[in-house]
């Protein structure tokens, strides 16, 4: 496999995922994250800053009602059940867990949250792996997966560890670019890397 290729390519054409900007905040990572399912980076960060700016942290989620988180983080996708996960998990901890088992025990923090959370705050090594990830993954003829899950441990089976930190950040940044099947093809054929 020519994983170094793929990621010097990657590194080259690499634009900021909107995301990103909350970097090593273990809080605003995992509630950023946590937005993100179904929803588009740029509503995601918007509604981040709203809520950032009214509950700096844990603990001052947990004062806010759920009514006043819904309205913070609308129009998030799903907002009713994101605000109920984040005034819970707000209830639970006051501070972000460091492990996967601890992660995924929070409510709305599944895998790729998880792994988002541990990979970007804590910068324990990770594969958190997303429709973009999946997709490009399966492209370049990596894995032959159905979904998501499959192909996070599949990555994790057969992708050094050195690439795991730049692998969601990368891939997302050239999923977003190359936003269609057909132009994210063109781009890996031009690349020569399919």
């Amino acid at each position: 496999m020519y994983f170094a290729k793929v990621f010097k390519v990657f590194r080259k054409h690499y634009v900021l995922v909107p995301l990103e900007i909350f970097g090593s905040d273990p809080y605003k990572t995992l509630v950023s994250t946590l937005l993100s399912a179904r929803t588009k980076d740029e509503v995601t960060l918007e509604a981040c800053n709203r809520l950032f700016a009214r509950a700096k942290n844990l603990g001052q989620l947990s004062k806010l009602e759920i009514e006043t988180i819904e309205k913070l983080i609308y129009p998030v996708g799903f907002y009713k059940t994101k605000a109920k996960h984040l005034k819970k998990l707000s209830s639970l901890i006051t501070e972000v867990p460091e492990t996967a088992e601890e992660l995924i025990k929070l409510p709305g923090v599944g895998v790729k949250t998880a792994n988002l959370v541990l990979n970007r705050a804590f910068d324990i090594p990770a594969i958190a792996v997303d429709t973009h990830v999946h997709r490009i993954s399966n492209l370049l003829g990596w894995v032959q997966t159905k979904n998501p899950e499959q192909t996070e441990k599949e990555l994790v089976r057969i992708l050094p560890k050195r690439y795991w930190p730049d692998t969601n950040r990368l891939f997302v940044s050239i999923g977003r670019r190359f936003s269609s099947k057909k132009k994210l093809e063109m781009f890996l054929e031009k690349e020569k890397l399919i």
